[in-house]
C-alpha cells in the first residue's frame, strides 16, 4: 500500500488516482489545466480532507505555471480568483481552506511572479510531506489507546487514499494491528459513495488486516451484540469546543457507542481544527446532488420525481467523543480548554 499514492506531481501536471473507479480499476487522471483540479475535487476524483488539501496545494502550483505571459496585475488577479474558486470546491473540509490560505501567503510574498511557480511547488511538496509525518504521529499516539485484542469499527475512508500519507483513523488501526492490539476491523459501506466498501476494504485487504464489511444500518446491532470494543473515525472539521463534522452517519455511530459505553475516538490532524468556529452549529454542511442517492451506477433506484436530500456530512457533539487524537497530542474533555492549549502549544 505504501507504494501507491493517490496524488503524484510530475513537474508540470498532477496525477490523481481516480477513487471513483476503485476497487475495480486503478486509473490515474492526468491534470494539466488548473480548472480541472477544481472539478476533480468537486467530483470526488480525490476525497478525504487531508488529501483534498494536498491536491489544492498542487492545484495552485499548477495555476502559477499559466501566468508567464500575463502582466503583474493580471497574474495577481488570476491567482487570487483561482484560489477563491478552489476554496469553494468542497465547503465542509477545513484543510482545503487552510492550504489555499497558505498558498496565498506565498503568492503575496513573491510578487513579481517570476519565482512564484517554483516556490508554490515547494510549498505544495511541504504540505504533502507534513501530512505523512502528521499521519505517523497520530498512528503512534492513537495506537496506545487501543486495548489488546480489540475489535474496532470504522466509518467512511481514512487511509492513505484520504490523506496521501499513512492515514488518520485507519492509520491508527493499521499501526495498532501491527502492534498486535487489534484483532479485527468492521467497516461500514458508507453510502451513498460507498467509501467504506470500495476504498477502506480495498486498503485493509492490501494491508492484510482482517476485516468485515457491514451495511451502515447494521452498526447498532453490532455494537449492541458486543462485537465492537471501540470506534475510530476521522474528521473534516473540528470546532473550538470539540464538535466534529465528518461523513454522514458518524453521528449515528457516536450516539449508539455512547449509549452502550463503547469508546468513540476521532483521529484528525491539527490542521482540521477550526478555532474560528466555536461550535458545530456554525459548520456549513455540504449538500450534494440528490441523484447520488436516487441512482446507482446511472440507473434509477427510486420512483421518479420524488423529494430527496443528500447531506454529505453530519456534526457529532463533543459530549459523545471520548478523545480526539491529533498529531500534536491526544485531547480530552473539556475540549474547549484542551483544544485551546493544543493550539497554543502548536
Amino acid at each position: 500500500m505504501d507504494s501507491i499514492s493517490p496524488i503524484l506531481w510530475t513537474g508540470d501536471s498532477l496525477r490523481l488516482l481516480d477513487q471513483r473507479k476503485l476497487p475495480g480499476k486503478e486509473i490515474y487522471v492526468e491534470i494539466s489545466e488548473p480548472e480541472e483540479v477544481i472539478r476533480a475535487i468537486a467530483d470526488m476524483v480525490v476525497r478525504g480532507a487531508p488529501a483534498i488539501g494536498v491536491t489544492a496545494g498542487f492545484g495552485v502550483a499548477l495555476a502559477s505555471q499559466t501566468i508567464i505571459n500575463k502582466s503583474h496585475e493580471e497574474a495577481v488577479a488570476y491567482m487570487k480568483e483561482f484560489c477563491s474558486l478552489l476554496g469553494k470546491s468542497r465547503p465542509t473540509a477545513v484543510n482545503l481552506i487552510t492550504v489555499v490560505d497558505r498558498m496565498l501567503k506565498v503568492i503575496d510574498k513573491l510578487m513579481p511572479y517570476e519565482s512564484m511557480s517554483q516556490a508554490l511547488i515547494k510549498e505544495a511538496d511541504n504540505v504533502q510531506n507534513e501530512t505523512l509525518v502528521s499521519d505517523m504521529n497520530m498512528a503512534e499516539l492513537g495506537s496506545k489507546l487501543i486495548d489488546i485484542d480489540s475489535t474496532v469499527l470504522t466509518h467512511c475512508n481514512t487511509g492513505p487514499l484520504a490523506t496521501s500519507g499513512y492515514g488518520t483513523a485507519l492509520g491508527v488501526i493499521r499501526r495498532a494491528w501491527e502492534l498486535g492490539r487489534i484483532k479485527h476491523v468492521f467497516a461500514t459501506e458508507t453510502r451513498p459513495w460507498f467509501q467504506g466498501s470500495r476504498l477502506t476494504m480495498w486498503e485493509l485487504k492490501r494491508l492484510g488486516v482482517p476485516a468485515t464489511l457491514v451495511v451502515d444500518s447494521a452498526i447498532g446491532h453490532l455494537m449492541n451484540q458486543g462485537y465492537i470494543d471501540c470506534v475510530l473515525v476521522g474528521a473534516d472539521r473540528i470546532t473550538a469546543n470539540g464538535d466534529v463534522a465528518n461523513k454522514i452517519g458518524t453521528l449515528n455511530l457516536a450516539i449508539i457507542a455512547n449509549s452502550l459505553g463503547i469508546p468513540f475516538f476521532v483521529v484528525a490532524p491539527v490542521t482540521t481544527l477550526d478555532s474560528q468556529l466555536l461550535e458545530g452549529t456554525e459548520i456549513h454542511i455540504e449538500e450534494r446532488d440528490p441523484r447520488e442517492i436516487t441512482e446507482l451506477f446511472g440507473e434509477s433506484i427510486s420512483p421518479p420525481e420524488i423529494d430527496s436530500i443528500n447531506f454529505a456530512f453530519d456534526v457529532t457533539p463533543n459530549d459523545y467523543i471520548d478523545a480526539i487524537i491529533t498529531d500534536l497530542g491526544i485531547v480530552k474533555k473539556p475540549y474547549i480548554n484542551s483544544i485551546k492549549d493544543l493550539n497554543e502549544y502548536g
